[in-house]
């Protein structure tokens, strides 16, 4: 099924006829795009609200999976950890005294007495750079520019999504054996053979303890026919962890893991906002490409 204009217009009224629509379709569309913006605000300031650090915090609970290895609790306030209530059985660390594990505890002095979570720090940070653009793309810069708006848009989007891919995984960077935690802030100082690391996977808290074993090369190099020997025989011990034949340089040492434990707990409001920046993004994706489209671009993603 096709229209036509009856009766018909020449070619060079026609063309301008066309113009003309899309230039009135343009203009209404910049200015519905306000009211798209103030929803947007609106998304994004529930995301700073998930983010505000109200007491008294959402606690949440850490059980290493069939295995007594760690059991406890954790606090998160805002961005920080001010709580934490671990109890550690693990080969290699020593109990802590008058205790049949190793009790892992934050310090009660308020300069060193809590953990910073850089993930939500810097996910905190991208949602008001959004939340500025917005306001610049709705008081300061001219809302009837096709162009600036598009710009907005895109540079709303980028921050959007990379606030929402900093809640799945934590840099690399940051990890184990890259980025030691300043021991100081459990009580007592973590002993020098157990590392501690604390990130954001999937909107969950994650928790990954390990003992090191320091490394001496010249034994390293005299028991290197053995376990082969082992190997060829199937008597070699079977890795107890996807980190055993590995070797890290940890705090200037090279080290070996000797055991390791990892556990998730799902945090409540990290998964609300996890969510909330998913539909934004959304959001906003519709709305760049519906505006490429009435601009009559080609690279409409």
């Amino acid at each position: 099924m096709s229209t036509a204009v009856y009766p018909p217009l020449p070619p060079d009224q026609l063309f301008q006829e066309e113009n003309d629509s899309a230039s009135r379709e343009l203009e209404w569309l910049l200015v519905s795009m306000q009211e798209t913006l103030a929803s947007l605000r609106l998304g994004l300031e529930e995301c700073v609200t998930l983010l505000e650090p109200t007491e008294p915090g959402c606690k949440l609970v850490l059980s290493s999976h069939r295995s007594e290895s760690l059991k406890g609790t954790i606090t998160r306030v805002g961005t920080r950890i001010v709580a934490c209530d671990v109890h550690v059985k693990m080969y290699g660390l020593a109990p802590t005294k008058g205790l049949p594990c190793y009790k892992l505890a934050l310090g009660t002095d308020n300069s060193e007495g809590c953990l910073v979570l850089d993930q939500l720090a810097e996910v905190r940070n991208l949602v008001n750079q959004s939340l500025d653009v917005v306001d610049v793309s709705t008081w300061t810069g001219d809302p009837k520019d096709a162009n600036f708006i598009s710009g907005q848009l895109r540079l709303l989007y980028d921050n959007v999504q990379e606030a929402r891919q900093k809640l799945k995984a934590a840099d690399e960077s940051k990890l184990f054996p890259h980025n030691p935690v300043d021991s100081r802030v459990f009580d007592p100082s973590l002993p020098e053979n157990l590392s501690f690391d604390l990130s954001i996977s999937d909107a969950s808290l994650r928790v990954e303890l390990r003992t090191l074993e320091p490394i001496n090369h010249v034994d390293t190099l005299s028991n290197f026919g053995f376990q082969r020997l082992a190997a060829a025989i199937g008597a070699a011990r079977k890795p107890e962890h996807d980190e055993s034949n590995e070797v890290f340089n940890y705090r200037g040492v090279d080290v070996r893991v000797g055991a390791k434990v990892r556990v998730e707990s799902a945090d409540p409001s990290l998964i609300a906002l996890t969510a909330k920046l998913g539909a934004l993004e959304h959001s906003v994706s519709l709305s760049r490409k519906a505006l490429d489209i009435v601009m009559g671009r080609d690279d409409v993603e």
